[in-house]
C-alpha cells in the first residue's frame, strides 16, 4: 500500500492547462486499490480545493462530495501517538510538522512509500520512502 499526499488529490481535480500531465498521473494513481490517505489529507484537500484564490475552485458541495468519494481508500485518523511521532520526526529531520504527520500516518497504516511532490524525492524517513510521482 502507498500513501497519497494531498497534492495527488488536488492534481486529480485540476483543470489547469499547465497541469494536464500531472492530473493524468494523479487520476491513474487514484484508480488503484492500494492507496491510503489520512484525515489530514482529506482536510487539506477540502481547504485547498475550495480556496477562492485557486484557479479552478470547487464549491463546498463539490469538495464535500469528493471527500466522501475519497473515503473508499484506507484512511488513517490522526491520533495523539501520530502527533507525538510527528513531533519527534520533525525534531530529527527538520521537515514541516504537516509533512511529518503525513509520514507518520503512512507508517501507522502500514505504508512504506509516500507519494508526494512536496517532500524530497527518494528521501528515506526512518523506513518511509518519499516518491514524487510527478517527477
Amino acid at each position: 500500500m502507498q500513501f497519497a499526499d494531498t497534492n495527488v488529490l488536488l492534481y486529480a481535480i485540476s483543470t489547469h492547462p499547465q497541469e494536464t500531465a500531472k492530473a493524468a498521473i494523479a487520476r491513474e494513481l487514484l484508480d488503484r486499490t492500494d492507496i491510503a490517505i489520512s484525515t489530514q489529507v482529506l482536510q487539506e484537500f477540502y481547504v485547498q480545493a475550495t480556496r477562492p484564490t485557486r484557479v479552478d475552485p470547487l464549491s463546498h458541495q463539490q469538495a464535500a462530495a469528493l471527500v466522501e468519494a475519497f473515503a473508499r481508500f484506507a484512511i488513517q485518523d490522526i491520533t495523539l501517538p501520530i502527533v507525538r511521532a510527528s513531533l519527534e520526526l520533525k525534531s530529527r529531520y527538520g521537515l514541516s510538522y504537516w509533512d511529518c504527520a503525513i509520514v507518520e500516518a503512512a507508517r501507522t497504516i502500514g505504508c512504506d512509500v509516500v507519494l508526494s511532490e512536496d517532500m524530497s524525492d527518494g528521501q528515506d524517513l526512518d523506513g518511509i520512502r518519499v516518491t514524487n510521482p510527478f517527477a
